[in-house]
């Protein structure tokens, strides 16, 4: 009887230990403490981390007051600055400027036409201080007259071939890897991520997928025209050098509005710019994470806020702490900022069912 009694203690606290251990979720995910450590590898071990991940299992655990179903877990990010470098330049800026080289003969209005002007002529302040704006104004120029299709493959052969020249590596290796592990684990514990940029929605769409394992229906960004047309029994869809729609501020909340029609849970933006899709995200009912990544790292990254014309934070550092917001500091919360050279990455790894 003792012995029966002593096997029945034995397994039953087993079976409590586990329970106590593992937190059970919908659809049958589950996470321990240990697995979101490791998950989150990169990020050190800082309050910063442990508020995204008290947060994530705070909304996922079925028994919690707090709770939030699959179907509203919407978690947005803003591209530049926030998943991968915005300096020198943006990268959709860096593409835009060597295009304009490229097909100059094709424009000899150019020589005389601002700001191509004076991209020919080396002088690049006055379009790197335009901002977004400037960066697409010159992407729809220097793309016109091509098809979405033919666009596409020209982004893709220029990720392809293109690195940056500080890293010396390619522009689609320098995803932030603590942003790649975050959004796997968001994903893991059953949110819907979608990117939210400024930069050409077309642009993103490209290396969004292989970067972020982000789809490409799951990303809102800056428009330019297009004209429909048909010859010889083929439609197509071309590109116009005008510029549709500047996602950047007050717009940002609108387009997630308009596309997802659900107010997201999380948001993650880096610059003044992003302030609007944080203020939309935190004053929905219940709880709610807003983050902006500050870059204070010079030596692994770069350093910039208030004074920056590129990605400037400087409103926004003001009012996280009154607002709620998380403050991500670089140098400080990141154990790594970029993935090893030749290494996986955690978001293409993952596959798309889990967006």
């Amino acid at each position: 009887m003792i012995r029966v009694l002593h096997r029945y203690c034995i397994a039953f606290t087993v079976v409590l230990l586990s329970a106590c251990s593992v937190t059970p979720r919908q659809d049958g995910v589950s996470q321990t403490g240990a697995s979101a450590a490791a998950a989150l590898a990169s990020w050190n071990d800082t309050k910063t981390k442990r508020s995204i991940v008290d947060f994530v299992t705070l909304v996922t655990t079925p028994e919690s007051k707090d709770f939030i179903p699959r179907a509203d877990r919407i978690a947005v990010f803003d591209n530049d600055g926030t998943l991968w470098p915005e300096q020198p330049a943006p990268v959709q800026l860096v593409f835009a400027l060597q295009r304009v080289k490229t097909v100059a003969a094709r424009h000899p209005e150019w020589k005389r036409q601002e700001p191509f002007r004076s991209i020919l002529k080396g002088n690049l302040r006055s379009v790197a201080a335009s901002g977004e704006a400037g960066s697409m104004r010159v992407l729809a120029a220097a793309n016109a007259r091509m098809t979405g299709d033919q666009f596409a493959a020209l982004v893709h052969e220029w990720f392809d071939s293109a690195s940056d020249p500080r890293f010396n590596r390619p522009y689609a290796d320098l995803a932030y890897q603590p942003m790649l592990e975050l959004l796997a684990y968001l994903r893991a514990n059953g949110f819907k991520t979608y990117l939210v940029t400024g930069g050409d929605v077309e642009f993103v769409r490209d290396m969004a997928q292989r970067m972020y394992g982000i789809p490409p229906e799951q990303v809102i960004g800056s428009t330019v025209k297009y004209r429909y047309g048909q010859s010889n029994g083929a439609v197509s869809l071309t590109r116009l050098a005008q510029v549709d729609t500047l996602l950047d501020g007050s717009a940002k909340p609108l387009a997630i509005d308009r596309v997802i029609g659900r107010r997201p849970v999380i948001a993650f933006g880096n610059a003044d710019g992003d302030a609007p899709m944080l203020e939309w995200t935190s004053a929905g009912d219940g709880p709610r994470l807003a983050a902006l990544v500050h870059h204070t790292d010079a030596e692994r990254e770069y350093t910039y806020d208030r004074a920056a014309k590129s990605g400037k934070l400087d409103k926004g550092l003001d009012e996280a702490g009154a607002k709620g917001w998380l403050v991500v500091d670089m140098k400080g919360d990141w154990r790594t900022v970029f993935k090893p050279d030749g290494a996986t990455t955690a978001a293409t790894a993952t596959t798309t069912r889990a967006n």
